[in-house]
């Protein structure tokens, strides 16, 4: 599969670094490939070296205005001209989306392809790995918000919950028919 990740470029400590690189290793050793932000710096660095170490594929999509960042050694480094561009071509190339720990570009990056679902305009699976609770607030709000009916289909249609990397990824891997 090619498995789209959302995450931070930030230097993080290690209760998100760890499980990141888990579940980069768990991506590589299943033969899959990462389609990331492109950045050889931070969360994404970690990223993708753990899935570069572990054979798996890299296929970067940066922007014009962080071109200085992307890691040389991607199998593949598209740079797109803004943010919407980009999030386009992350999303058409990937087969299986995993939000990770992030800021506002990633929280950016996971309402984008929450609301393509909504709107079933893409069926894509849509994990959110929360890691050491980070996204537990946000699972909140989105419970709320399907309670009181802001959401016109169930939560659990849009998107999975997983509190580490082998259950993320094995969500995935079971929905795919991937052993």
């Amino acid at each position: 599969m090619n498995i789209c990740v959302f995450l931070s470029s930030a230097d993080l400590a290690e209760r998100y670094t760890g499980p990141a690189r888990e579940f980069a290793e768990l991506l590589g050793k299943g033969g899959h490939t990462l389609v990331w932000g492109g950045s050889d710096v931070g969360l994404m660095k970690v990223v993708a070296d753990g899935v570069e170490q572990a054979g798996g594929r890299l296929v970067g999509i940066s922007v014009e205005f962080l071109a200085s960042k992307t890691r040389e050694t991607a199998d593949e480094m598209v740079i797109a001209r803004d943010l919407a561009e980009r999030k386009a071509l992350l999303l058409g190339k990937a087969d299986a989306v995993v939000i990770m720990v992030g800021g506002t570009g990633t929280l950016d990056e996971a309402t984008e392809i929450l609301e393509l679902k909504k709107h079933g305009r893409t069926a894509m699976p849509v994990v959110l790995l929360n890691t050491a609770g980070f996204y537990d607030g946000l699972k909140e709000q989105f419970l709320r918000m399907e309670n009181e009916g802001f959401l016109p289909v169930p939560l659990t249609d849009l998107v999975f919950f997983a509190e580490d990397a082998l259950g993320a990824l094995a969500h995935l891997e079971e929905g795919a028919g991937v052993r």
